[in-house]
């Protein structure tokens, strides 16, 4: 038999001076992982009164967190998840018991203020939405699905700050009846895309078309109630976590053209919380935990029988809530770190990052065996190349530093162009290296955005107070000299009508108010 080189892996968690302390995390019920992390920043869904709530933080801002630290706050009902896009790390989904789902915008410095104006807001559910997933392939697809029974595609690239149609209808009720299946629990698409993976209320596997709503296979077993549901890249395999008849944790492997009968059950053990498994392709290995458990186990999956073999787990004595994955390409590669979770403990009001580490004797080099070429930040293609049924593999990439890999498919000019552009502001080039043509182009450009998104977010009537708070996210548009979430009030002549006057007063009293309370802390 091979020995595994992955049989020593560790969980390293971070120290407390390392993690983020004092989130106050969400106490919703419903089984999703309430967190997303990308390698720019970490999503993390709060508790709040009235309203619903989420807090970004750089991912670097590790530590304690200041209690009035600004969130993305426009939801009108609770949050129950947020999802950042694969291919933008500025760029956030988040679904909520408002029936709606919004796209954020999240500016390269971070949430400096409450952020309530979102980019899109998709309104197609007539109840709360609790999954959203985006496409693994294709630019500005995203998937959501309801307590309505209706499971919807979206392209977020329309134009319109309030999109009402989506793409596709995946799946909703007929003639007034509320079938079982279209209330999913979990969904899950394979590698590049043209399938889909769920589960359902009545507790069965899927597969489908996502681009038809056509159901491929269902699963048949009576011995397993599923949860949740993962494709397994690279190995034909689909996984699905729940229960036996005699309520005890189970793990089920089944082939994909096949739900009749499962390749490979396991028991685990007789707890309660839902298991929420993930998998790394790169390493074909598995690892699972569960919702209010302390411990997270790690398997490693082959494609000849018996199919998963048991490595170790992780143990502690905090449990956690939900769980946050960073991407490949954001983990410590000199570390030799191959996975990285981000533990939710709500009873101490922390963010736990947990290392994955594979113990080598020469640290600190790039381990060509730990990380082959992975999925990048790269769409393999348009939302609409993929409606029109063309299916592509993620576009590849390599994690060894100083390495870039060109993209296998035709870029589009637009794409060109976001790329120039987006590598100018965020990579700062050398005076000289670009064109002044292109540099008047890219500077025109910024400006019209930044002034696209004060239009959006600052009313120009100061005399209309009707949405005004006071909370200072809708400060007039005066007050700023610049970009207003990124710099600070500028000076400005002194108030001249009554509501001037008004508002100058209420501004004084929240700044005292502020002030007193940082005080307290």
């Amino acid at each position: 038999m091979t020995v595994s080189k992955f049989r020593h892996v560790f969980g390293k968690p971070a120290t407390k001076e390392h993690s983020y302390d004092g989130v106050p995390i969400t106490r919703s019920v419903h089984d999703n992982h309430y967190c997303s992390a990308n390698p720019c920043f970490i999503a993390v869904v709060t508790e709040c009164a009235g309203g619903g709530s989420f807090l970004v933080l750089s991912i670097h801002h590790t530590g304690r967190v200041d209690p009035q630290h600004p969130r993305v706050c426009g939801h009108s009902s609770r949050v129950l998840d947020v999802k950042w896009n694969p291919f933008d790390d500025h760029c956030i989904a988040s679904c909520s018991e408002d029936c709606t789902v919004k796209i954020w915008d999240i500016p390269v410095c971070g949430v400096q203020q409450n952020l309530t104006q979102a980019r899109k807001t998709l309104i197609g559910h007539s109840r709360r939405v609790g999954l959203i997933e985006w496409h693994p392939t294709a630019e500005n697809l995203l998937l959501s699905s309801a307590y309505d029974y209706k499971v919807l595609l979206w392209d977020v690239s329309q134009e319109g700050a309030v999109l009402r149609y989506p793409v596709r209808v995946v799946l909703m009720p007929i003639h007034h009846r509320y079938p079982s299946e279209t209330l999913l629990l979990s969904v899950s698409f394979n590698r590049d895309g043209s399938r889909l993976a769920v589960t359902s209320k009545d507790r069965r596997v899927r597969v489908l078309d996502p681009r038809t709503g056509r159901i491929l296979q269902v699963s048949s077993s009576k011995s397993h109630k599923a949860s949740k549901v993962l494709y397994i890249g690279g190995l034909k395999m689909l996984l699905s976590t729940g229960s036996s008849p005699w309520n005890h944790r189970q793990i089920v492997l089944w082939d994909p053209d096949d739900l009749s009968e499962p390749l490979y059950e396991e028991d685990l053990d007789g707890s309660a919380g839902v298991l929420f498994p993930f998998y790394d392709p790169d390493t074909h290995m598995l690892y699972l935990a569960g919702k209010g458990d302390g411990n997270i186990r790690y398997y490693e999956l082959s494609a000849e029988k018996p199919y998963i073999s048991f490595l170790t787990e992780h143990r502690s004595l905090l449990p956690q809530k939900g769980l946050g994955v960073m991407p490949k390409r954001g983990l410590d590669v000199s570390a030799c770190e191959v996975f990285r979770f981000y533990r939710l403990i709500s009873v101490k009001d922390l963010v736990e990052p947990l290392s994955m580490i594979v113990p080598r004797k020469e640290s600190g080099i790039f381990q060509e065996d730990l990380y082959p070429m992975t999925a990048g930040n790269q769409a393999a293609m348009t939302a609409q190349e993929w409606l029109s049924g063309i299916n592509r593999s993620p576009v590849l990439m390599s994690l060894k530093p100083g390495t870039r890999v060109a993209n296998p498919y035709p870029e589009t000019p637009a794409d060109k162009g976001l790329t120039r552009q987006l590598s100018w502001f965020q990579m700062g080039p050398a005076v000289g290296t670009v064109p002044r043509a292109d540099l008047d182009f890219m500077e025109e450009a910024f400006l019209k955005e930044q002034l696209a998104y004060q239009d959006a977010k600052y009313p120009r009537e100061v005399s209309d107070l009707s949405g005004w708070q006071p909370d200072e996210t809708q400060v007039p548009l005066w007050t700023y000299c610049c970009t207003p979430h990124c710099c600070e009030p500028a000076e400005r002549p002194p108030p001249t009508t009554e509501s001037e006057v008004r508002i100058a007063q209420l501004e004084l009293d929240i700044k005292n108010t502020r002030n007193n309370m940082r005080a307290t802390f």
